[in-house]
């Protein structure tokens, strides 16, 4: 009796992991991809800079969107009195929104300010418009990073206020602005003429979390069997 109830628990695990009864996992990849992207990476100074270049050219393009689309819109309201007030792209909603994500101050320098605050003696190949994919990305203390590209007129909207007075400004539209700016010197400019340079500074856990969000290995969504 003790025999058989000996050979009848040896033959419990082999009935037991019998091939047609174990339940095979069908998302091992992704699983597997999921594991990966939990895993601790270690981001080298190459990499911190890409992700800087990334940072910048996506918080640069969100504010020169956002910003032709309110003074398109406060034009068409108001003309240039409406609009005025909100030529100020690193304030707008959605460009200040992603800077926070994005850990970042964004400005615009230029030779020729509107406003004397943003003015800064530039060399001439940061005005090269014929160059406006050119980005310049340092690392200038070990927590922060920066960015820079130019910024350059390529939308006749922006004429209205940067063009040629008596031509693309009317007399009493710029008498508005010199009130506002007495010191302004950002007219007098063409479509395709650079207007000065874009800057950003990011801090560096900013950059880190971007670098790893972009790298990461996110699996498909897979369409159900049925």
């Amino acid at each position: 009796m003790r025999l058989l109830f000996r050979t009848a628990l040896l033959l419990l695990p082999l009935s037991a992991c019998n091939s047609d009864q174990v339940e095979h996992l069908s998302n091992t990849k992704e699983l597997a991809v999921e594991a990966e992207n939990w895993q601790v990476k270690r981001i080298m100074p190459k990499d911190l800079l890409r992700a800087t270049g990334w940072a910048g050219d996506s918080l640069t393009r969100t504010a020169e969107r956002e910003l032709r689309q309110v003074l398109a819109a406060k034009l068409q309201e108001g003309g240039v009195a409406a609009a005025l007030p909100f030529c100020r792209p690193a304030a707008l909603p959605a460009t200040d929104s992603l800077a926070t994500v994005l850990q970042a101050a964004l400005s615009w320098r230029s030779p020729r300010p509107r406003n004397p605050a943003h003015r800064a003696a530039l060399p001439p190949a940061d005005l090269n418009a014929a160059d406006t994919t050119t980005r310049r990305v340092a690392r200038p203390a070990t927590e922060e990073f920066t960015y820079q590209r130019p910024v350059v007129l390529n939308d006749a909207v922006c004429l209205r206020c940067h063009g040629e007075v008596g031509q693309d400004i009317a007399a009493a539209d710029y008498a508005l602005i010199q009130k506002q700016y007495p010191q302004d010197q950002a007219t007098g400019y063409r479509l395709g003429q650079s207007m000065g340079v874009w800057r950003a500074s990011f801090k560096r856990s900013g950059v880190a979390e971007l670098y790893t969000m972009k790298t990461r290995k996110v699996m498909k969504k897979r369409k159900p069997l049925f």
